[in-house]
């Protein structure tokens, strides 16, 4: 990753700890930080494979749950 690329990250997440300084605390950023960058980047993993996942759900959304459950995890 470039440094000026790294630094703008840096200062996007360090922006939102200002914007959540009034509900927490310093020592409590990490309960949040860090969950959400763990959800977005789970996000962007899966970003490929989305549409297939929510086309496949559509088809099989009214079947029982013996039939979903392993449609979904194959």
């Amino acid at each position: 990753m470039p440094a000026e690329s790294h630094c703008k990250i840096a200062s996007f997440i360090w922006s939102i700890c200002n914007l959540l300084r009034g509900p927490y605390k310093r020592n409590e950023y990490r309960k949040v930080i860090l969950p959400l960058t763990v959800l977005r980047r789970l996000d962007c993993i899966l970003a490929p494979t989305k549409a297939a996942v929510l086309k496949e759900h559509a088809a099989i959304k009214t079947k029982g749950d013996n039939i979903k459950l392993p449609g979904l995890t194959a």
